[in-house]
């Protein structure tokens, strides 16, 4: 299973907005998509498409997350994910 590490960019983590925007970008994926705090066994991961799953993360501004994802266009739908998660959706500023 691919996987993939980002650095939070949004001010506020992934929390309200961003966890929106992100959720619905994950669901929109044709591959199962999951995340978690870096350095999580991959038993706590959580379904990237869920909105209160993002909440509960807790992921905040500056925290590393590892994105996984299975079946055709993992790698694809990881790349398209880590640029989000490195955007901050709150302003569009790519992290630096």
């Amino acid at each position: 299973m691919p996987e993939r590490k980002a650095v939070v960019a949004s001010a506020s983590g992934l929390h309200a907005r961003p966890a929106a925007l992100f959720a619905e970008a994950a669901a929109a994926l044709d591959v199962e998509v999951t995340i978690a705090m870096d350095g999580s066994p991959e038993e706590e991961a959580m379904d990237a498409s869920s909105i209160l799953s993002l909440m509960t993360l807790g992921a905040r501004n500056g925290d590393t997350v590892t994105l996984r994802a299975e079946g055709p266009g993992a790698n694809e739908a990881l790349e398209t994910l880590c640029v989000l998660i490195e955007t901050d959706l709150e302003t569009g500023s790519l992290h630096p």
